[in-house]
């Protein structure tokens, strides 16, 4: 599989409790936390809730 980075651009002050919950689940807590997933359904889900707040690349 390929694997993707995903990497917190934007606070999260102000995010809604739903977007707060996915970073975490991410393991993105702090602006510049970087993370590298295999891409699946389910991280693909997850990006699109975090879209305006995230940044994402190949690894």
């Amino acid at each position: 599989m390929e694997k993707v980075k995903v990497t917190l651009a934007k606070s999260l002050i102000g995010a809604k409790p739903n977007q707060k919950a996915t970073a975490a689940s991410l393991g993105l807590r702090k602006i510049g936390d970087a993370i590298v997933h295999e891409d699946s359904a389910a991280l693909a889900g997850k990006v699109r809730i975090l879209a305006h707040l995230v940044s994402v690349e190949k690894a």
